[in-house]
């Protein structure tokens, strides 16, 4: 990952990293870091597709710095491409250290949303 100071995308998510998300070493884990990253896919991909959304696929993912108990961790989302039924989404995820403005870039990863309809299959994306 290369050095960034400066998030990509919107800022779709806020949360606070707790005790309970983290292992013995107060590293959170990282299936929480990535279920945060699907919140505002699924946040950001609903409002685009005005409707219902699932995760299709989520492509390579790797964590370069860890997430610490008390830091916020920032989600920021941009909408790369809108297909037929998909919407592919630059995910990024940030923590701001604790009691701290610093902010480091802890993970990226492509995420594919799919709309589906009411009836649970793919929907076309309307357009804008």
């Amino acid at each position: 990952m290369t050095e960034l100071t400066k998030p990509i995308g919107e800022l779709t998510l806020r949360t606070l990293a707790m005790p309970a998300d983290a292992n013995a070493a107060g590293d959170i884990f990282g299936g929480w870091v990535m279920a945060q990253m699907d919140l505002s896919c699924g946040i950001r991909a609903a409002e685009r597709a005005r409707g219902r959304v699932v995760t299709a696929a989520v492509k390579e993912m790797a964590f370069a710095k860890p997430v610490k108990i008390g830091d916020t961790l920032c989600i920021y989302t941009h909408i790369a491409n809108v297909g037929r039924t998909s919407i592919t989404l630059k995910v990024e995820a940030w923590a701001q250290r604790y009691l701290s403005d610093l902010m480091e870039r802890v993970t990226y990863a492509d995420f594919v949303m799919v709309a589906l309809d009411k009836e649970g299959h793919p929907t076309p994306v309307p357009a804008e």
